[in-house]
């Protein structure tokens, strides 16, 4: 029985993190897989942490292993620990948030069990049904994935998509080193660079508003530029 391990890096999500956690163990996922969720609380101040603690303690929904940091790291930080103690044959990046659906696993992952792909991105920008919001994020998101695939050469739609399935073995000797949100140009050009067969499907996507807990910033767009010089270009 092959397994799949979701990582899940949170970061002051109590209002969300449960009814997440719900829905991941739910997801309908391929004949003959088992499901293992990893869980980050990347030094959450608002109760998450004490939250995580009595779901894993009660295995509400399902048994996960949590991982704590003392202070908070950032994204990067968070997944790459998450996918460090992941066990699966194949690893899957879920947000903390809702914006993502886990109902979309099967689709993720059919490329891969196909044997046509190594690494699979979900993409906001290929059809899928989305909430409506913020036309400069967009803007920002398609320029970032431009730059990226001008110095990776490749002709993705959304580099910066949370939604990354992986192989186990084609992460094997990778060392990741971004904190923040860079993980995920860092993990493009890596991916690239190693020569990954890498595949989009579309999905869906429920964005939230900065009322709602949106943390991703300005600052970050202009990290995730040097990040994707950094990790393309330079050795």
């Amino acid at each position: 029985m092959s397994r799949l391990s979701v990582v899940i890096p949170a970061y002051n999500e109590r209002a969300t993190v449960h009814e997440l956690l719900r829905r991941v163990a739910a997801a309908p996922l391929p004949d003959g897989m088992e499901l293992e969720m990893v869980v980050v609380d990347d030094g959450s101040t608002d109760g998450t942490r004490e939250l995580l603690g009595e779901l894993a303690a009660a295995g509400d929904p399902m048994p996960f292993r949590l991982i704590l940091h003392e202070q908070n790291g950032g994204k990067g930080t968070a997944v790459r620990s998450g996918l460090a103690a992941g066990s699966g044959d194949y690893l899957l990046i879920q947000d903390a948030d809702l914006e993502y659906d886990p109902r979309e696993y099967r689709g993720l992952l059919a490329p891969i069990l196909e044997g046509e792909a190594d690494v699979v991105f979900g993409s906001r920008f290929l059809g899928g049904p989305h909430r409506v919001l913020f036309f400069w994020h967009s803007l920002g998101n398609r320029a970032l994935t431009m730059l990226s695939n001008m110095l990776s050469d490749l002709n993705l739609t959304d580099m910066e998509t949370c939604y990354k399935v992986f192989r186990r073995d084609v992460l094997d000797g990778v060392e990741l080193r971004s904190k923040r949100f860079g993980i995920e140009p860092e993990l493009t050009a890596k991916m690239a660079r190693r020569g990954a067969r890498i595949w989009e499907v579309p999905i869906s996507y429920r964005g939230r508003t900065y009322a709602e807990g949106k943390k991703i910033g300005w600052k970050d767009g202009f990290s995730a530029i040097w990040c994707i010089i950094r990790y393309n270009l330079l050795p």
